[in-house]
């Protein structure tokens, strides 16, 4: 009985017009082209895919590249201009030093000038106190005040300039400043290393001593 049915079914399918048998092919071949054309289309988009994270890695890695190369241009820049601001600074200070050693050499050598100049007026000055001393014993009121009017204005004018008499006579006797020449005998105790006379009026000038008072000291 089961045959007769299967045979049956055969039967109307050999039955079965050709044009609809052509449309069964075309459809079967129909599913099959598009199954493939599927599968094509996905390992299309596969492919575009990979590109896309292919042509990703390769941006990234550019771009990794140019920032390493801009942090080591910045570092160099950098080190750069840390040289360049310790070159400046270095001749800045050499510069700050020349122009306080020229000032200092300059100042230096105008003290050293004007020094000279007052060595060389100090025998004046020996001269005008000689006369004074030798002119008190005297009557002769004009020359005494000529003398003493010629020494003031001198010292005075050299006291301008920095010059200063060093005391000696009745002071301890300093060899910073007082130059012995003699020794005198005396007879108070408080006396000895006083200085007793003084034979030569010593000078400094702007506080340096340019000539030692030559004195005479109690023993």
């Amino acid at each position: 009985m089961s045959k007769n049915k299967n045979n049956q079914e055969t039967q109307k399918q050999g039955a079965m017009p050709e044009e609809e048998k052509k449309d069964m092919n075309s459809s079967n071949a129909g599913e099959k082209v598009e199954k493939e054309s599927g599968e094509a289309s996905g390992v299309k988009e596969e492919k575009k895919t990979e590109k896309k994270e292919e042509k990703k890695e390769e941006k990234a890695a550019v771009e990794a590249s140019a920032v390493q190369e801009l942090e080591k241009e910045n570092a160099r820049l950098k080190a750069a201009l840390a040289k360049e601001k310790d070159d400046y600074v270095r001749l800045m200070a050499d510069f700050e030093n020349f122009r306080r050693h020229s000032a200092e050499a300059k100042l230096e050598l105008v003290t050293t000038a004007a020094a000279d100049t007052i060595k060389g007026l100090l025998p004046v000055l020996d001269d005008c106190e000689r006369a004074m001393k030798m002119l008190e014993e005297s009557s002769d009121d004009v020359a005494k005040e000529g003398t003493a009017l010629i020494y003031n204005k001198l010292m005075s004018y050299l006291k301008t300039k920095g010059l200063e008499e060093i005391k000696a006579k009745g002071e301890k006797f300093d060899t910073d400043i007082h130059e012995a020449v003699a020794q005198f005998p005396v007879q108070e105790e408080g006396q000895k290393g006083m200085v007793f006379d003084v034979v030569q009026t010593g000078y400094t000038l702007s506080g340096k001593v340019i000539r030692f008072a030559k004195v005479v000291v109690g023993i």
